[in-house]
């Protein structure tokens, strides 16, 4: 069967990149706080960095689980009570992590505008790193329950706490699922939120981008470049919507390709924006200058990457029979 194939190697995949956040959250975190220490503005920006392309890293993660879920399904050793504690855990840190990478974009894009980094913002993302790295380190342990009957229960079992029932969390993948499907209007709602960030998104990408191919030259970078916060709430506004969407229905997604192409390109735009983020060259760039050769590379690689997310985004109906 093509589906469990399918699922068998995102399984694989979720092998191989589960303990990313982990040891990236720490990673950051650790690098955030030697800033702290030393008081070097230059470390807290690498910081900052790693705990954005950690959130970014999270998502094939997070979608990859899904699968590995579904191929564990029924298998004889295998816990259903199990998962689900662990799809709810990993929800929960996933949700945490992308509200990390998000200030901790917010705060890169205040150094930029400012030259400094701002009190306020950094300690938020120290606060939220310290959450985050909990977090995740709670769902990599219950991870290890499903296949490691050993460790349940064992010396290490209350480091993180006891085991709750599934579903009794703050928040649970089952409930969310059950509110999406057992009322109608939130999927066409859903719907017409995404959309609506989508357009929000790539209309400030279209400007800034243009800005930097050459056109708009009526404009310099810097006043595009107070744009990009609004880019990236329609991001938000599309990644609740579309979390909605998975959480109701993941096997319409782990199982088309269309959707494993829109997840690749999803992660090349995010590095394309955090460069477009940091970028200094184009940083003092005046009203009628031209960008240099990396500016426009980066503006057209910029708009192909949103215009792929948005053609995958579309063909999920018609691309993998999975709808």
């Amino acid at each position: 069967m093509p589906e469990l194939a399918n699922q068998a190697d995102l399984a694989h995949l979720h092998l191989l990149l589960n303990h990313f956040p982990t040891i990236g959250t720490i990673l950051g975190l650790g690098l955030l706080l030697l800033a702290f220490v030393r008081k070097n503005d230059h470390l807290k920006k690498v910081s900052l960095e790693v705990m954005f392309l950690i959130a970014l890293a999270t998502l094939p993660v997070y979608v990859s689980g899904q699968a590995a879920a579904e191929a564990l399904k029924g298998q004889a050793g295998v816990s259903a009570d199990a998962i689900a504690l662990h799809n709810d855990a990993a929800l929960g840190s996933f949700i945490m992590m992308e509200i990390t990478g998000f200030f901790a974009w917010l705060t890169l894009w205040r150094i930029r505008r400012v030259g400094r980094p701002t009190t306020g913002l950094t300690y938020t993302v120290l606060v939220l790193s310290v959450l985050t790295a909990a977090a995740v380190a709670r769902a990599a342990n219950m991870g290890g329950d499903i296949r490691h009957p050993e460790i349940e229960g064992g010396q290490y079992a209350g480091l993180f706490g006891a085991a709750a029932a599934p579903g009794s969390g703050f928040i649970s993948a089952a409930g969310i699922k059950d509110f999406v499907l057992q009322h109608p209007f939130v999927w066409p709602a859903c719907e017409t939120l995404h959309f609506l960030g989508m357009s929000l998104m790539f209309g400030v990408l279209m400007i800034v981008n243009l800005r930097l191919l050459g056109f708009l030259r009526g404009m310099s970078f810097a006043s595009v470049h107070r744009l990009l916060p609004f880019g990236l709430i329609g991001f938000g506004i599309n990644f609740i919507t579309g979390m909605f969407f998975f959480v109701a229905a993941s096997e319409q997604y782990t199982q088309n390709v269309a959707f494993h192409y829109k997840v690749v390109l999803l992660m090349l735009a995010g590095v394309n924006y955090l460069v477009l983020t940091v970028y200094d060259e184009a940083w003092a760039l005046p009203a009628s200058a031209d960008a240099p050769l990396s500016g426009k590379l980066l503006g057209g690689s910029a708009l192909v990457l949103a215009v792929g997310v948005m053609y995958f985004g579309r063909m999920l109906p018609f691309i993998g029979n999975a709808f």
